[in-house]
């Protein structure tokens, strides 16, 4: 069980550091998230049954905080509207997805944006990711979704292929119960072409950065080193209820809410239930935004009161919903249903605060005669 806890305390706190150290948060989330199961196998004896749907709903909120993540730290308006849109066209055929069933629609709507944010915030470890052309951007995600992820994306869900027995019967030759010590004893030649094929992409790596750009700063995981301080003197303004941010809340929630309510076991509200429980969520939790900002600054431990203040209150509304309007014979998963409220309420704070910071350092560059809000180069 101490296992267990472990791998879900990380698989929920490491997603908490992407929107600081953006690359290796990222990156570990997604090892945590490929090997989480295979630990479990290998070092408890727990039902995983039930854990499929929370292992969803954890994808789903690693990836949610990265969007976040570009909505605080990507000061390249057309850089950011394609993470926007790959980020909510994926958003968009999961939910069809858990809706219908339709494997092919994962196909059709590949993750492109995961790793076109990790290319991204590769190109900032040691270059203003400014520099780079709407051409380059675009042919990023291009050559992202085409070569990369429909791959990959047929491979797990239209194929449904299993990496590591296809590796073990298909290529090495050996039974899939064969440890993999014994499967590489037996075939050394797999071993010397690994090696060959590192020290091939070590030399190719090597050459790319030699043509690279100069750098403009030295080596760094953390964004903000090269971004402006938002500026809270006196407090943030508070963006209008009324307007296209409300509005992406809003979808955002939606879209969160019905592939949760998909997922996580013992949830079936069904969407006018979810579209109300929404619609209470963002306008509460919007009062509490304007509230909290007013008196606090754009800092990370007034970010931290802001999210516990924000679970604290999502529970009584959620609490309150359920010992009022849910009838005597309707069981519900009290787990699933703080899991739900946790992952809801850490989004939610994210992207209130993120926007505000968002509009914070574009009033410092204005300020500062910026228009890019980044340090010179190094």
């Amino acid at each position: 069980m101490g296992i267990f806890i472990v791998v879900v305390v990380a698989r929920l706190l490491i997603p908490l550091l992407i929107p600081r150290f953006a690359l290796p948060a990222i990156l570990a989330a997604l090892v945590i998230d490929a090997a989480d199961q295979t630990i479990f196998q290998q070092f408890t004896d727990l039902d995983l049954e039930n854990y499929q749907g929370y292992d969803k709903a954890l994808d789903v909120y690693y990836l949610a905080i990265a969007y976040l993540a570009t909505i605080r730290n990507w000061r390249d308006p057309f850089a950011y509207k394609v993470a926007a849109f790959l980020w909510y066209y994926r958003l968009v055929g999961v939910v069809l997805f858990e809706l219908t069933d339709v494997r092919a629609l994962l196909l059709i709507f590949p993750n492109t944006f995961e790793y076109f944010f990790i290319a991204y915030e590769a190109v900032r470890t040691r270059w203003n990711p400014l520099r780079l052309s709407r051409k380059t951007v675009l042919g990023m995600a291009a050559f992202i979704w085409i070569f990369i992820k429909l791959p990959q994306e047929w491979w797990i869900h239209i194929a449904q292929l299993d990496f590591t027995d296809f590796m073990k019967e298909d290529v090495l030759g050996v039974t899939v119960d064969t440890s993999w010590g014994d499967a590489f004893s037996q075939n050394l030649w797999f071993v010397v072409l690994m090696i060959v094929l590192i020290a091939a992409l070590t030399v190719g790596i090597r050459a790319v950065l030699r043509r690279a750009p100069t750098p403009d700063w030295s080596f760094t995981f953390d964004v903000d080193r090269h971004l402006p301080a938002p500026s809270s003197e006196g407090g943030v303004g508070h963006i209008p209820v009324l307007s296209w941010y409300t509005a992406e809340k809003v979808a955002l929630m939606a879209l969160l809410w019905i592939i949760f309510a998909q997922v996580l076991p013992g949830t079936d509200a069904e969407p006018w239930q979810i579209i109300v429980s929404v619609a209470v969520i963002v306008a509460a939790n919007a009062g509490l935004s304007q509230w909290l900002t007013s008196r606090w600054q754009l800092d990370w431990t007034s970010l931290g009161r802001h999210a516990v203040a924000t679970v604290v209150m999502n529970l009584v509304i959620v609490v309150g919903y359920l010992t009022l309007l849910r009838s005597n014979d309707n069981e519900t998963n009290d787990a699933a249903t703080l899991f739900f409220v946790l992952l809801l309420s850490l989004v939610v704070t994210l992207f209130d605060r993120f926007h505000l910071v968002r509009q914070a350092r574009t009033q410092t560059e204005s300020a500062n005669g910026s228009a890019a809000g980044l340090s010179p180069a190094e």
